[in-house]
C-alpha cells in the first residue's frame, strides 16, 4: 500500500534548493528525505512524505495523531523493513 506518512523535520542536511534534504523522524525512525518540493519547510515542522519526497507542511497535532494511529495498526514497523515513506 501506498501512503504519504508526515514526519518531523529534525535536521536540514541540504540546502541547494534542488537537492534539498533533510533527517525526519516518522515517530522515532530516522530517515533521509527529499524537500526539494518545499522550500519553505523547516526544522521542528512536519511535513507529509510519500516514496522519500515531503509533498506538504502539516499541522504538528494531526500528525500525531496520525503517527499514533499508523502505531495501532503497525504500519511504521514497515518502514523500519526499509520501506521508503
Amino acid at each position: 500500500m501506498c501512503l504519504a506518512v508526515p514526519g518531523e523535520i529534525l535536521e536540514i542536511t541540504e540546502e541547494d534548493p534542488l537537492a534539498r534534504q533533510a533527517k525526519v523522524s516518522f515517530g522515532g525512525l530516522v530517515k533521509p528525505v527529499s524537500l526539494a518540493l518545499l522550500p519553505e519547510a523547516c526544522a521542528g515542522e512536519y511535513v507529509l512524505v510519500h516514496a522519500g519526497v515531503a509533498i506538504s507542511v502539516v499541522d504538528a497535532e494531526e500528525a500525531e495523531k496520525t503517527l499514533e494511529y499508523l502505531r495501532e495498526i503497525d504500519e511504521l514497523n514497515e518502514l523500519e523493513d526499509g520501506a521508503s515513506p
